[in-house]
């Protein structure tokens, strides 16, 4: 395993996770015997990631607990759930790399090899985006891809509730994992705001950004899309459960 210096993983883990029935932090939910968080660390850390940053904000002391067990871990408070763009903002002062990863704390089943292939497309395409995404039979409440029938690069992310029928029939959907141009990335968060109805900054508003300075945006398809499964409710656990076992088994 080569280690990527240049690179610096933001993990978002700072929600609450109203669903999962329970007082802990979401991303402290065990998933066959240790935290989301942990499954989420130990992959980066297969993919080559050392620099680690975890946004933390409900019940910070848990989260800190479990993510102190690893090496180059600091961490960024959100003290405001302001969306996903604005837990990434919380970790600017802290960033210190030319490419960030940005990952999601309840999403435990992307491989380190997910990740590595992740970045090295973001390498040799010459992006200043790309998008880790799913081909799903079912993409009904995800937000789609739409891509160029040109050269295939992403011209836009279209939530749910604002595509078309014709994009709606779209079954690449976003992961909510990325890899940015580090500057690039908050420079897009700076400029873009919060007008919208959940008064949120979302980080599919940085894609908008790029590509509406006619920057390359690319998107890499899992080999297997059940490692988008992120964990929302109890039920979703069981879920992930039952596919790792099937991985270890090699079913």
């Amino acid at each position: 395993m080569t280690v990527l210096e240049h690179i610096t993983s933001i993990v978002l883990a700072a929600g609450k996770g109203t669903r999962m029935k329970s007082e802990l932090p979401k991303v402290a939910t065990v998933l066959s015997g240790k935290p989301l968080l942990s499954h989420v660390l130990d992959n980066l850390e297969q993919a080559g990631i050392q620099n680690k940053i975890v946004v933390i904000g409900y019940k910070k002391e848990v989260v800190q607990n479990i993510a102190s067990s690893f090496s180059q871990v600091e961490f960024a408070e959100q003290t405001e759930q302001l969306g996903t763009g604005h837990a990434v903002l919380c970790a600017e002062s802290k960033l210190d790399a030319s490419t960030v990863l940005v990952a999601c704390g309840d999403a435990p089943l992307i491989t380190g090899d997910s990740f590595r292939k992740l970045i090295d497309l973001h390498k040799k395409s010459g992006s200043e985006a790309t998008i880790l995404t799913a081909i799903l039979e079912n993409p009904f409440g995800y937000g789609r891809i739409v891509r160029s029938k040109e050269d295939g690069s992403v011209l836009k992310i279209v939530e749910e509730k604002d595509a078309t029928p014709e994009e709606k029939q779209v079954q690449e959907i976003n992961t909510g994992t990325y890899v940015f141009n580090a500057r690039l990335l908050f420079e897009a968060l700076h400029s873009v705001g919060n007008d919208n109805s959940q008064k949120e900054y979302y980080l599919t508003d940085v894609i908008k950004a790029l590509r509406n300075k006619n920057l390359k945006v690319s998107a890499l398809p899992l080999e297997n899309p059940l490692e988008s499964h992120g964990i929302n409710s109890p039920d979703d656990l069981l879920r992930a459960e039952e596919m790792l076992k099937n991985r270890m088994v090699g079913v």
